[in-house]
């Protein structure tokens, strides 16, 4: 991972151990001796460190803020726009013995009571398979669409997911994360869950609701059993939840953890909001925090100290008695936080109900991270955590199964990364990557080498590289891919150069193989006439071919994921393509410098998909940065505003831009210049 700038203040780790004796300082980057720094580097360029990826590389398009390159700087580090990131190779093994803590002793009922039933084991796992006989894996690339650059490309980027949050986990590598702080759906109704509205966050939400308070448990503990993994052994996971279902997720959290592995129930208080005739008002949540390990963990106690208070500090001043020192002004706070929720005028405020203040995340994140730690959500939503991590110069890594989440975090960390670039700060760019619904049109644009290996990872095949004419195996059939561009079809003479390219091969000849599989967007009549051709020579010449054609976009291409499904988990609708909407924007001038924009017009490529967000950019220059207050804007009825009214603080020419998010996943981008009077 590359070196970021380090200053003393932040860059001190601290280790408490269980007694929670002493504590240790260890340098930061800086003052570390060169062959030191040379180790730590090795070690982070490893094959468990979360930035290291393998790439299907992909020229950049001209629609990228192409950063130009300086005498002397290096070239971009990790990938690009257009890239694929292949999934790791993993062998389907049974889960270890040792996967779960061993808790005997704490799960033991006294003997007196007899025989009682005791569960030691976390809510769907199975000891042989764990969480995956619930939750099969499913393996599929990561497509980036999008590098947002802040001048300084050889420094790892930082990386944001949209998909599926278990599977994106899956594919990340072992011990990896410094920290993890989640805000998961609470158990609290199916409505109040739902935030931005997009097809991918209502399916999930109806899978979570289905089985009731078990069925919630059980979609969560395969989620905590991948953060843990992730974790390093000296991470911590933070889980915040509320009254709902806080009881029961700490049972589960003590045996996938560990009860050792338990350090504190964080109690956020806070006053806004009404106040209850019924019963005692609830104005708390609460956060579970635990280590990876019993023994040693990252607590900067320092960092979080607050002042003592004034009584306390008078009984200091007496002689005989007192507890602490005169001059020992600040102290650990306690285990209750009491941070007040955002004022409905806070720049930070995004517009949706369950936004977290960045104050009490960054409690969170100074005391169980440092500088250049790599901080993760998997719950992002509006992006509160990966913005505080991105303050307190830690890096980051953040997911979201919402597409428009997805689009507001990026916007609100390219907005926040422009207020603080400076010629002393060096920011990583980040990276906007898709899992299991991928755009068609950037895919589209792909080299067609490119184009191949990715269909052929997604497709279940394997890339071959020495027989001219085949593409790939799927087990034992050979695989040909079309050209990327849709409006290419496959036609008669590419059916018949397969077939004689099949012929060629050893599985033909010795083994009788007559079987293959064409790939691609779109077959052109006299294609299937060709393909049929070769199936009726069966009856009569042995040198029939039997073709199996599937389009790209089809359901038979992702039936082999599909497939997997389970009463816990639908994967009807992994491993499809949506196409960007056609963005349309009118507008007319209302008062001086004041203008009225209307994108109604714009069309929805995806069938059946419907505009779910608008975001505006009245500055464009080199990147998408949405102007204060035109991220997520919602009506009277909670519905996307299609219109927006903008007062341009000086006349003249003006550049402009409009994102278009629709509900399956789609995103358009609308730029221009006008000129304001």
């Amino acid at each position: 991972m590359a070196d970021l700038p380090c200053n003393d203040a932040m860059g001190v780790r601290t280790r408490q151990n269980a007694a929670r004796t002493g504590q240790s300082r260890q340098p930061c980057g800086r003052d570390l001796p060169d062959n030191r720094r040379a180790e730590l580097h090795a070690a982070n360029a490893g094959e468990n460190a979360l930035f290291a990826v393998q790439e299907m590389r992909d020229t950049v398009d001209e629609e990228d803020d192409v950063m130009p390159k300086r005498d002397g700087q290096e070239q971009p580090t990790g990938p690009m726009k257009g890239d694929f990131i292949a999934p790791p190779e993993v062998e389907e093994r049974d889960e270890r013995a040792d996967a779960l803590p061993a808790q005997e002793e704490f799960w033991r009922p006294p003997v007196r009571f007899g025989a009682v039933p005791v569960e030691k084991e976390p809510l769907g796992w199975d000891r042989r398979k764990g969480f995956r006989k619930l939750f099969p894996q499913v393996m599929l690339p990561f497509q980036v669409v999008e590098r947002v650059q802040f001048g300084h490309p050889e420094l790892e980027p930082n990386r944001l997911f949209w998909g599926d949050n278990l599977h994106v986990m899956r594919q990340l590598p072992s011990e990896s994360i410094d920290l993890i702080y989640i805000d998961p759906p609470f158990f609290s109704g199916r409505q109040y869950n739902v935030i931005f509205g997009d097809q991918n966050e209502l399916r999930s939400f109806s899978d979570i609701w289905e089985g009731g308070m078990p069925g919630y448990l059980i979609w969560l503990n395969a989620r905590l059993y991948e953060m843990k993994r992730l974790l390093k052994k000296t991470g911590s996971i933070y889980v915040h939840c509320d009254w709902h279902a806080s009881h029961y997720i700490k049972v589960e959290m003590d045996k996938i953890f560990g009860n050792e592995c338990f350090q504190n129930e964080l109690v956020w208080h806070y006053e806004t909001g009404g106040a209850s005739r019924q019963r005692f008002s609830r104005k708390h949540d609460v956060i579970f925090w635990y280590t990876r390990s019993a023994s040693s963990w990252v607590f900067n106690g320092d960092e979080i100290r607050v002042p003592r208070t004034e009584k306390a500090m008078q009984r200091a001043q007496n002689p005989t008695g007192a507890r602490i020192s005169a001059s020992d002004t600040h102290k650990n706070p306690n285990d209750v936080l009491i941070i007040q929720q955002m004022n409905p005028m806070a720049k930070e405020r995004i517009g949706y109900p369950t936004q977290k203040p960045e104050d009490l995340l960054s409690v969170i994140v100074k005391a169980s991270s440092d500088r250049g730690d790599v901080v993760a959500d998997f719950f992002c939503g509006g992006g509160t955590t990966p913005a505080v991590a991105q303050r307190l110069n830690r890096r980051w890594i953040a997911c979201d199964q919402s597409r428009v989440a997805v689009a507001i975090t990026a916007d609100r960390l390219t907005r926040q990364v422009e207020g603080q670039l400076t010629g002393l700060h060096q920011v990583p760019d980040l990276t906007v990557e898709h899992w299991g619904v991928y755009e068609a049109r950037r895919l589209a644009e792909a080299p067609p080498e490119q184009f191949r290996a990715f269909v052929l990872r997604a497709f279940g095949a394997v890339v071959e590289e020495h027989e001219e004419g085949i593409h790939g195996y799927k087990g034992a059939l050979p695989v040909w891919v079309g050209e990327p561009d849709q409006k290419k079809a496959v036609t008669a003479a590419d059916v018949q150069a397969f077939a004689n390219a099949m012929r060629k091969t050893l599985r033909y000849k010795q083994d009788n193989l007559r079987d293959g599989i064409l790939l691609a967007w779109a077959f052109r009549p006299d294609a299937q006439e060709a393909a049929e051709r070769l199936r009726r020579l069966e009856q009569t010449d042995l040198n029939f071919i039997r073709l199996d054609m599937i389009r790209i976009d089809s359901p038979r291409f992702r039936e082999h994921v599909s497939a997997l499904s389970t009463q816990n988990a639908d994967y009807e609708n992994f491993l499809t393509f949506v196409q960007p909407p056609r963005v349309e924007v009118g507008h007319k001038r209302i008062a001086p410098r004041t203008y009225k924009f209307d994108v109604s017009e714009t069309v929805v490529m995806n069938a059946g998909a419907k505009i779910i967000n608008v975001q505006w950019d009245f500055d464009y220059g080199k990147r998408f940065s949405s102007t204060p207050g035109y991220s997520f804007v919602r009506g009277s009825k909670k519905e996307p505003a299609l219109q927006a009214q903008y007062e341009f603080p000086t006349s003249g020419k003006k550049r402009l831009a409009c994102k278009v998010q629709d509900d399956m996943g789609g995103e358009g981008l609308w730029a221009a210049e006008i000129e304001v009077k």
